[in-house]
């Protein structure tokens, strides 16, 4: 896999991927057991494209944001 996420993007990812398993506990401790799997399912997903650095909807589209100016040099 190569990389296709980086700078700003990742960061973006990982702060998103953060908040939604924030939303997915409240949820779930709500009872809201299905906004809860939603939320938590694309939170590790955000999460991961993040720590791995790869998106797989990035790569069919052929977007690479690993060029931009986000502070990962």
């Amino acid at each position: 896999m190569e990389r296709n996420v980086g700078g700003l993007d990742r960061i973006v990812r990982g702060v998103l991927g953060i908040w939604l398993l924030v939303v997915a506990a409240a949820a779930y401790r709500d009872d809201a057991r299905e906004r809860a799997a939603i939320a938590g399912i694309a939170g590790l997903g955000l999460l991961q494209n993040a720590m791995t650095c790869f998106c797989g909807g990035n790569y069919l589209f052929g977007i690479d944001t690993t060029t931009d100016s986000g502070g990962d040099e």
